[in-house]
């Protein structure tokens, strides 16, 4: 089955929005053994979404087409898609008395407009919408079938999980013996890690891809068929002596995620106090369900005054040492882990740019600590010619990497190939 994409809209086309959903998209089929092998984005044009439409169907097997499906004019998928067909719109009696009771039980007045939603092509099959006002529909041109969806991200989220993969498995063959495993990397580049690992020989039916979503490289080992899906651990195994401490979770989309799990398994509680991360440590793990069952405070003790009166980090040591240095991070996580008994505290100071840099501690240096009751673990690394988002994400990375091995009983402080570590 060939499966491609085609995303609507002028503001996705002008990068004006960030098109997260075809993103999710393609790992989300990936992981049901389908890959998409083409995505192409077209503006809110009628003549060139009906062009699309046309040449895009007599190659592929499935298209979704995300977006376009509003009460606005210049929603045109489903009347691009009719005029595709040579066909007309027709209005479906059951989405329009869906909209009708939707608008009611809100009570909310139906404008003209929205009865446009009901609009799909004549020979089109209503795909159901659980969730908003625009119903999906499949259609088919040439030798695809065309699928089309919401661009508001859950209702296209929820629509693919429930309606479009079930409407391709009853259809096509899906490959049902494929398998995929992920691998979170940090302090390494893409190129770096795609030579370490060009010496593995490959059995037929495997690869490994490699997705950058900094400050992580994520690497893709990826099976088709019971052969090679029974090689995977030979594999894996070879990933993981060559990558080393490269290699910080699996099967995860981040750091914060890993470390969510470890902590809700250990039972144990976690304090931050953040300047240069400004609260990114504490951020990353809220937006976890569940994170109140370990996470006691987050503090961002941004001033020094702050680090003094709320954390008691010593005014001699600010001014022996500054701000950022290994000294002061360290009383910031021991006072942060004091003040509620928590079991580790994470604390970060640093120079994230643009400015603020001197010759001694120029911009990108950070340091970072790990407060665990029986001591403190800390670090000073260099991030030059970052930016300032980047100083910040990585230096969370590093400091949850820190937390990740201790929670593991691995050694702490480790080296990564591309971040510069400075001992005391």
């Amino acid at each position: 089955m060939k499966l491609e994409m085609i995303c609507t809209g002028e503001e996705v086309l002008a990068g004006q929005i960030v098109d997260t959903n075809a993103a999710w998209f393609a790992n989300a089929l990936m992981e049901h053994g389908v890959e998409c092998q083409r995505r192409i984005t077209v503006g809110d044009r009628l003549e060139d979404l009906v062009a699309v439409f046309k040449e895009r169907s007599t190659e592929a097997d499935v298209i979704v087409v995300n977006g376009g499906l509003g009460p606005t004019s210049d929603d045109l998928s489903s009347e691009a898609m009719a005029l595709a067909k040579g066909e007309p719109l027709v209005e479906s009696k059951i989405w329009r008395d869906r909209l009708d009771d939707w608008f009611t039980r809100n009570g909310r007045v139906m404008a003209e407009s929205n009865l446009k939603q009901a609009l799909i092509p004549e020979s089109a099959i209503m795909i159901d919408n659980p969730v908003g006002t625009a119903c999906g529909f499949a259609v088919k041109l040439n030798r695809a079938w065309l699928f089309f969806t919401p661009g508001v991200p859950f209702e296209f989220k929820q629509m693919v999980k429930e309606q479009f993969i079930p409407f391709i498995n009853e259809r096509f063959e899906i490959a049902g013996d494929v398998a995929l495993r992920k691998y979170l990397t940090l302090g390494q580049g893409e190129s770096s890690l795609a030579d370490a690992l060009e010496t593995i020989v490959l059995p037929e039916g495997i690869t490994i891809g490699y997705r950058s979503s900094m400050p992580h490289i994520e690497i893709k080992l990826f099976a088709r068929g019971k052969a090679a899906i029974s090689e995977m651990d030979k594999i894996e195994a070879q990933i993981r002596f060559l990558l080393g401490t490269a290699i910080v979770a699996n099967n995860k989309k981040s750091l914060a995620e890993e470390i969510h799990a470890l902590l809700i398994d250990s039972g144990k509680t976690l304090s931050a106090a953040e300047s240069c991360t400004g609260g990114m440590i504490a951020s990353q793990l809220i937006s976890h369900a569940g994170s109140s069952a370990y996470l006691d405070q987050g503090l961002v003790t941004y001033s020094n005054e702050s680090k003094v009166k709320v954390l008691g980090v010593k005014p001699a040591t600010l001014d022996d040492h500054g701000a950022v240095s290994i000294a002061t991070v360290e009383e910031m996580a021991s006072g942060a882990r004091a003040i509620l008994d928590s079991d580790y505290a994470l604390a970060t100071s640093g120079i994230a740019g643009p400015t603020g840099g001197t010759e001694d501690k120029p911009v990108g240096t950070v340091a970072i600590a790990l407060a665990t009751k029986s001591g403190v673990y800390s670090q000073m690394i260099k991030l030059p010619r970052r930016s300032r988002d980047l100083v910040r994400s990585l230096s969370t990375a590093v400091a949850f990497d820190m937390l990740r091995r201790e929670l593991l009983d691995e050694a702490v402080i480790v080296d990564y190939g591309s971040i510069k570590r400075f001992s005391k």
